[in-house]
């Protein structure tokens, strides 16, 4: 009796060794940063959960930790020992970190979008391959076309429309506060971004006219690149919002706000909310003035998903014009990867592309409704735009792009984890003392 109790004991401390030694061992083998999760239950059982990566079982949110989790707990038979912890509950989160470490949801989104088919453009994230004698003179004449001919009438068009918007708003800025002012700044505008779209051999798509953004309200979109504030102002003028630059971006800045009331702040009042807050409070309160235009996510993502969105600008109480902008990969890669390329790159790889092609949707203005808060608010809005965009509706913050994850997102899977083992128990004892007397 005892050499069996000895050997089973043994067998069972083995197992569980061996089990963490291999989650630890992908941990170490991927970079990843695991995390551990230590849970005690009633009975003195203790488990070591590693998770590897940030990317591992917050992706499914609550209802799908508890929802898989949940079917696995149920096909395994009760531990005869009692207590609601078994050693099968590491195995998913071994499962989930592996599938994660393959390929998340979140990390994939900040880099440019793999295509199914060639659009004979070096737009993809590998290098040039080799396929025929054929296939290359053609790519060589597309070469051909793109810089040597597209190139450089789109980059005259882009400095005439820059140029004409520095001097059309500084002229426009001179006017005194009359109604012709306001009309005499959209028409330069939009005209100035029109010869700027052009430059960018830019077809678009408007559809729902009829809902576009009215002045007093705030005009939200997701966010794929800087020209998105191109394609939108081809088809009506809006106010900016955003951080103070220097150079060439700190002259366009400084004329255009002489003429459209656009919101500049320094580096310094960036980070205050509540000065933010107002500024942008006073803007909407007065309904002569332009629609806000805001890109809630803070960041670009590479136009297969929308990620969250901040809840500043929905603490207003403003009416909120939802806008889903959708662009076709087939012609262009219109993503921004602010860490592979730097403004001038980017702008370059634009005016050699074939054209930019995008599709806007304008969605009918919405309201915060009673008892709804700013963050459920901002949700509901995402959720529209990814659903009439046709893109993923995703809860992660587009911040992790350059950030790591919170501490606060792996507490709350170490508490969602907790809860349902002390329910377990709970839900236990009380079918126990159900039981009839033997």
């Amino acid at each position: 009796v005892c050499v069996c109790v000895w050997s089973v004991w043994v067998l069972c401390v083995c197992v569980c060794v061996w089990s963490v030694w291999v989650l630890c061992v992908c941990v170490f083998v991927c970079g990843q940063s695991g995390f551990c999760v230590c849970v005690c239950g009633q009975s003195g059982f203790c488990v070591c959960v590693v998770s590897l990566g940030f990317v591992c079982v917050c992706v499914c949110g609550q209802s799908g930790f508890c929802k898989e989790l949940g079917e696995l707990r149920r096909s395994r038979p009760k531990s005869p020992l009692g207590g609601d912890f078994s050693l099968s509950d590491c195995f998913y989160f071994y499962r989930r970190g592996v599938e994660d470490i393959v390929e998340d949801e979140v990390t994939q989104r900040f880099s440019s979008e793999e295509l199914v088919w060639w659009n004979l453009l070096t737009r993809t994230n590998y290098d040039f391959h080799y396929i025929s004698l054929k296939l290359t003179m053609v790519w060589v004449l597309g070469v051909f076309v793109r810089y040597c001919i597209l190139a450089p009438l789109r980059i005259m068009l882009a400095s005439i429309g820059l140029t004409w918007l520095v001097i059309g708003t500084t002229i426009v800025g001179f006017l005194p506060e009359w109604r012709l002012k306001s009309w005499l700044s959209e028409w330069v505008h939009v005209m100035c971004y029109r010869i700027c779209a052009r430059g960018l051999s830019a077809t678009i798509h408007y559809h729902n006219k009829e809902n576009r953004p009215r002045k007093g309200g705030i005009c939200v979109a997701n966010h794929t690149s800087p020209i998105d504030v191109v394609i939108l102002c081809n088809d009506g003028c809006y106010a900016m919002v955003g951080q103070s630059h220097g150079g060439l971006m700190g002259v366009l800045q400084r004329a255009m706000a002489k003429a459209c009331p656009h919101i500049w702040f320094e580096r310094a009042d960036m980070k205050d909310r509540h000065l933010v807050a107002k500024r942008l409070r006073d803007h909407v309160n007065d309904k002569t003035k332009l629609p806000i235009l805001i890109f809630p996510e803070g960041t670009c993502i590479n136009n297969t998903s929308v990620m969250m969105f901040k809840k500043g600008s929905f603490e207003i109480g403003a009416t909120i014009y939802p806008v889903a902008i959708k662009y076709d990969p087939q012609f262009g890669d219109a993503f921004w990867n602010s860490a592979k390329y730097n403004m001038v790159s980017y702008l370059l790889r634009m005016m050699t592309s074939w054209a930019i092609v995008c599709d806007v949707w304008y969605l009918p203005a919405m309201h915060q409704q009673e008892g709804e808060d700013a963050v459920q608010f901002a949700n509901r809005v995402k959720s529209a735009i990814a659903h009439q965009g046709g893109l993923l509706d995703l809860c992660w913050d587009g911040g992790l792009k350059r950030a790591k994850v919170k501490d606060t997102f792996k507490e709350q899977q170490q508490k969602m984890y907790s809860n349902m083992l002390v329910r377990g128990e709970e839900e236990s004892s009380h079918n126990s003392d159900k039981l009839p007397p033997p």
